[in-house]
């Protein structure tokens, strides 16, 4: 399992933060062995994504207007496409191109209802 302890030199919360947001992408990320190379790859991306992560305060301020008085801040979850695909790559094809990720009943209980509709 990936914890923040992974990310030396990075803000605990900061490093919470992008662990659940890759869990949200790949989450396979959790059962990958220790030592293994898909989560050494895994922690090669998020350490990258915490390295451009800016130090707390003014420096976490993505854009400013005056007008409206809006402060835009950096958010955990705002990452680069490219570490985006890269994470997903990790986890087998059939969670990361959008299947469903679980098992649903072969069972139609409907037609148990109606079954001249069901035939």
């Amino acid at each position: 399992m990936i914890t923040p302890e992974d990310f030396p030199g990075v803000d605990e919360d900061a490093a919470r933060r992008i662990i659940v947001a890759a869990r949200s992408i790949a989450p396979c990320i959790d059962v990958f062995p220790d030592e293994s190379e898909e989560k050494k790859n895994a922690l090669a991306i998020l350490r990258g994504v915490a390295a451009e992560a800016p130090a707390a305060g003014s420096r976490r301020v993505r854009a400013q207007r005056i007008g409206s008085a809006s402060v835009d801040y950096w958010d955990a979850n705002t990452w680069r496409a490219e570490d985006r695909a890269a994470l997903r790559s990790l986890c087998p094809a059939a969670t990361a191109s959008g299947a469903p990720r679980g098992s649903f009943p072969t069972d139609r209980p409907l037609a148990k209802l109606w079954p001249e509709h069901y035939a």
